[in-house]
């Protein structure tokens, strides 16, 4: 049995679920990495300058992270 599935496994939920699928929709399924360290690389910028400072999330208000967190600061 899989431990993906017990209740409070903080990556069995749906927010969760929608992060994996838009970084395979936006990233991964559109580059090609030479090796696990420009993997790794990409996917840190992805998350740390695109995902989290520009890309709209719908679950907030269509802003992004950075701009809801200082809305509400």
């Amino acid at each position: 049995m899989s431990s993906m599935s017990r209740r409070g496994n903080c990556y069995d939920n749906p927010a969760m679920e929608s992060f994996w699928s838009s970084l395979k929709r936006e990233l991964v399924h559109r580059r090609t990495c030479a090796s696990r360290s420009q993997a790794r690389a990409a996917i840190f910028e992805w998350i740390e300058v695109f995902y989290n400072r520009d890309r709209l999330h719908s679950a907030l208000g269509y802003k992004s992270p950075v701009d809801f967190e200082n809305q509400i600061n």
